[in-house]
């Protein structure tokens, strides 16, 4: 996935803004395209900066679990093609 210029919490800050002002306005002022405010408020729609951070770190963990999830598999599907194997 491409890297967006703009960090999740600086996408929520240009959001607060486009709700005072016209998204017009708004995407001029930050170098964006008003289809590209209209997506990050489909993403991110009432979040605050809070929540991005807390939604960010669920995500970092939740990868972390599934890596550990899928790495658990893998052993338990090694140990059952020994124990399945005559000796």
């Amino acid at each position: 996935m491409k890297k967006s210029r703009y960090s999740e919490e600086q996408i929520v800050r240009i959001l607060r803004e486009a709700d005072r002002d016209t998204i017009g306005d708004v995407a001029k002022r930050h170098g964006v395209s008003e289809a590209s405010i209209y997506a990050w408020r489909k993403r991110f729609g009432e979040m605050v900066s809070n929540d991005v951070k807390r939604l960010k770190a669920l995500e970092v963990e939740n990868s972390r679990l599934k890596k550990l999830v899928a790495e658990r598999d893998l052993e338990i599907e090694v140990m059952k093609e020994i124990a399945a194997k005559k000796w």
